[in-house]
């Protein structure tokens, strides 16, 4: 049987704080609709897309990005932070109707900067698929506490091929510990690209990854004037097999 494949993308929004250091929502919305709609995405992970701190209020309008995009914005009132949120501390999903969802979680991750991830099993053409998108902390340590949370998160959850997409803020492409298969459970694998700073990359803070039997493939940084602008992140996509 052929592999399905989804096409998958990350990007760190900054709280729509560009790289010239100005806020601008509707630039963010512009460099989606310009640089990402155009990829057919069948996942679209965005991070810092709340308010950094309480009540962690929108940012930008996910409604305008849900009907350029063609996905769905999946956060109802259970899946946001709270009332005045989009989505989980930051963390914002949008998904094709394709994907039948029967599962979604929102996990809450330790450390001194409240940090979270958001979880969802769906049925991809009779095909099992969990999405995962997070945006991990600074700290090497804490990174390496929050993969191992995942990882217990999952341990407790079925068997089945898991995506997880997002600001990991690890610049090593190696990754050390914290994608351990002994500390997560699972090998969470696929190559590094650097995303950050967007005018300059260096470093590989955004990463697509997958379990076996999948595999992330055609990995790119997504490179266009507006969305250099629109974030000091660079989007990231990729195209994940789903055997």
């Amino acid at each position: 049987m052929q592999a399905e494949q989804l096409r998958c993308a990350t990007w760190n929004i900054h709280r729509a704080k560009g790289s010239d250091g100005n806020v601008d929502p509707a630039r963010v919305v512009e460099a989606i609709d310009h640089s990402l709609t155009p990829l057919g995405l069948h996942v679209l992970a965005l991070q810092e897309a709340d308010g950094e701190c309480r009540p962690h209020a929108s940012v930008v309008n996910v409604q305008e990005i849900a009907t350029r995009t063609g996905l769905e914005y999946i956060h109802d009132c259970a899946l946001r932070w709270g009332t005045e949120s989009d989505g989980f501390l930051g963390t914002i999903l949008f998904l094709s109707p394709s994907l039948e969802r029967t599962k979604t979680d929102l996990i809450d991750l330790p450390g001194h900067c409240h940090r979270g991830a958001v979880s969802v099993e769906a049925t991809f053409n009779t095909r099992e698929v969990r999405i995962m998108s997070t945006h991990l902390s600074l700290s090497q340590p804490l990174r390496i506490i929050q993969m191992r949370t995942i990882g217990q998160y999952l341990r407790r959850r079925p068997p089945m091929q898991t995506i997880l997409l997002g600001d990991l803020n690890e610049w090593r492409p190696w990754s050390g510990l914290m994608l351990n298969r002994r500390l997560i459970g699972t090998a969470l694998r696929g190559p590094a690209r650097r995303t950050f700073p967007s005018r300059w990359p260096l470093l590989p803070l955004d990463r697509i990854l997958t379990n076996a039997p999948g595999k992330v493939q055609q990995l790119r940084t997504v490179t266009s004037t507006k969305v250099a602008l629109a974030s000091d992140h660079l989007p990231l996509e990729a195209t994940v097999t789903v055997p």
